[in-house]
């Protein structure tokens, strides 16, 4: 017999003839590297079918119970290194080869009904909703670390900026929070699609369904489905919850992306707000004077990576007939690389905020005059004129600021009162940013009140959260 025979007895498939894959073809045809993510939730999805073969009558009690004891034993001895899955084309073939090899009967039986569509359906769905698990955690830690600096921080005061100018004053709280949210909302939308994600393929055969009144509902509560696939075309051919998690991993990637530019700007001299602790920074190779923020800058480098997947992923199904078609061999590999971008994201940029210091007397420094200016249309508003006036007035003593290349009150002072009628010099003595911050007390506003009653709503978010999980 020749490898190539060999190598056709040893393939979950083959052709009648005997013969194995031509070297080149078996060159792209071979995904075990790609698979071994799969390899536990392929022994105990298939552990839970031998027993679910020998409740429809395919197995005696006896063999669907020792077969499946074979397979939580090669479990467990995957988990401890004394076997893993090679010497295959991918990973299921690897495992049915070595059930095969210790019950040399039994092992022959284990893919009677089942399809290696539906087989890597349920595996690849049990892969995700366990690295889905991993990230919300990630997320849930980082939401914690959040509030925990916004508790800490809750007294300084920082302008807020838009379009990268100063706009108006805030508390450097109310700027955490603002990133407490997003994230709030990723783990909502990634619990969301783990129940679209928790949907058993296994029963679907490869195309039509299972031949031998195989219980699915036993097998759903058995392997934690919430649900079992309507349709087998669909069930073997959708990848619906590939792409929903990647796209999942892509947002959040990107809100850690813009936090960490944010980071990063404030670190410049220039802004002076950031201080690195010194092992979550690099130098220069050349110059003894940098303390660069590399941490921020790799999270914001690295959240290119699931959005290429994303794209990956919606080509690779873009022109896919229904059903299973070979080309989805090729999706796992940008699931494993998304869920791994995400989590060592989440991970490091909670570590970032135990590590940064925020430099509170350089924030309230830059609580310039100019940032009140809005507070000084807001007095005239008070007494009863238009705000589109106001807007008016303070317009132009802005423009005169600008001129001068001063403050608000320096450009009061250089002007008359009939200038600046109908404020007058008093207006521009009683302004300060803490008056303008807790003039903010409605919901979602900076005021102080306002930010406890946010952290508050925060923490009971988290607790529900993990209430949840528990």
């Amino acid at each position: 017999m020749t490898d190539q025979e060999k190598q056709g007895q040893d393939q979950l498939w083959g052709d009648g003839s005997g013969a194995g894959m031509h070297p080149t073809l078996a060159l792209i045809s071979d995904s075990l590297r790609q698979d071994l993510p799969l390899a536990e939730a392929d022994l105990i999805a298939s552990a839970a079918y031998a027993r679910a073969l020998s409740r429809c009558g395919v197995l005696s009690p006896q063999d669907g119970e020792v077969l499946a004891r074979e397979l939580e034993s090669m479990l467990e001895d995957m988990r401890e290194g004394d076997w893993v899955p090679k010497d295959a084309e991918d990973v299921h073939t690897a495992i049915e080869a070595e059930v095969t090899r210790r019950l040399p009967e039994l092992g022959g039986r284990l893919h009677t009904g089942r399809s290696r569509n539906d087989q890597v359906g349920t595996a690849f769905r049990m892969t995700v909703r366990s690295k889905l698990d991993d990230i919300v955690d990630a997320m849930l830690e980082l939401m914690e670390v959040i509030v925990e600096k916004a508790v800490e921080e809750l007294d300084t005061l920082m302008p807020a900026y838009t379009h990268l100018q100063r706009a108006q004053p805030i508390r450097l709280a109310h700027w955490l929070m603002g990133y407490f949210w997003p994230i709030e909302r990723d783990v909502e939308r990634l619990l969301q699609a783990r129940s679209r994600i928790s949907v058993l393929p296994l029963g679907s055969g490869a195309v039509s369904g299972h031949p031998f009144a195989l219980d699915r509902e036993w097998l759903r509560r058995e392997l934690k489905f919430d649900a079992i696939s309507e349709n087998s075309l669909d069930a073997v051919g959708d990848r619906d919850f590939a792409i929903e998690f990647v796209f999942a991993c892509s947002l959040t990637c990107l809100h850690l992306s813009r936090l960490a530019e944010e980071l990063v700007v404030w670190s410049s001299t220039e802004f002076g707000y950031v201080k690195w602790r010194n092992d979550l920074a690099t130098g220069s190779s050349l110059m003894p004077n940098k303390k660069n923020p590399d941490l921020a800058e790799l999270i914001r480098g690295r959240a290119s990576q699931p959005v290429g997947d994303l794209i990956a992923l919606l080509m690779l199904i873009k022109g896919l007939p229904s059903s299973y078609q070979r080309d989805l061999q090729e999706d796992k590999q940008p699931v494993w690389r998304s869920a791994f971008w995400t989590r060592s994201n989440l991970n490091a940029m909670a570590e970032a905020f135990r590590g940064i210091r925020f430099n509170g007397v350089k924030m309230e420094a830059a609580l310039t005059d100019d940032t009140l200016a809005t507070e000084l249309a807001d007095i005239l508003v008070d007494r009863g004129h238009p705000f589109r006036d106001a807007y008016r007035v303070v317009s132009k003593i802005a423009a005169k600021a600008r001129e001068i290349d001063g403050s608000l009150r320096a450009a009061a002072d250089a002007m008359s009162a009939d200038d600046l009628a109908p404020l007058n010099h008093q207006d521009f003595e009683g302004l300060t940013a803490e008056g303008a911050i807790e003039r903010r007390k409605v919901t979602g506003g900076t005021a102080r009140a306002t930010i406890e009653a946010q952290i508050e709503d925060a923490r009971e978010v988290l607790r529900f959260y993990r209430e949840e999980r528990e």
